[in-house]
């Protein structure tokens, strides 16, 4: 066990690896891209960082894979003190206050700096990225209800559809009251 907590990535990254299944950063990364929706979207870079902390804590293996015409690879995997970290991390840690990054609301913070006609263009983006987001997490759910393994990244699709359809909708909103002057 761990003697002081870890970083949530890092259990993020556990968490990815508790399929049993041998994955490599790349692969790791590529798995965690379905947590950019509510928690976190992983550089390489910092799944890399993770992997060695988790491996010098025993709390990861790895092996070298040969490939032929391609660069060897790292394969992790979880160990077993890798599991049950994770696992009282996951049962007894205390949730973390959630802490909101905010690109669309920092510029609206500062709108008054701001040129109109590019703060708008900036929020038609952001309701065109939430309406595609949405797009993909509804077939996330849809293919979660199909499939009684995946019911708890169902639960959590769902939340965040809830989430994000406010947020466009409200959104879609403020750039009717913007187009119609009320900031200026």
């Amino acid at each position: 066990m761990a003697t002081k907590p870890l970083p949530s990535t890092a259990y993020a990254v556990l968490g990815l690896l508790m399929t049993d299944t041998p994955m490599s950063g790349y692969e790791i990364r590529k798995a965690g891209e379905q947590l950019k929706y509510f928690y976190w979207s992983p550089a390489q870079s910092q799944i890399y960082s993770e992997l060695r902390r988790l491996e010098a804590l025993g709390f990861v293996t790895s092996v070298m894979v040969a490939q032929v015409g391609k660069p060897d690879k790292r394969m992790y995997q979880i160990t077993t003190d890798g599991k049950d970290t994770f696992r009282t991390w996951l049962n007894t840690a205390p949730v973390d206050p959630t802490v909101t990054k905010h690109a669309m609301k920092l510029r609206l913070f500062f709108g008054e700096s701001a040129d109109p006609a590019q703060l708008t263009k900036q929020l038609e983006t952001f309701i065109s990225e939430g309406e595609q987001a949405l797009s993909h997490l509804y077939i996330v759910r849809e293919y979660a209800e199909l499939d009684p393994d995946y019911v708890w990244s169902g639960l959590v699709a769902e939340w965040t559809e809830a989430t994000l359809e406010a947020e466009v909708a409200f959104a879609k909103s403020l750039l009717g009251r913007l187009n119609a002057g009320e900031f200026n």
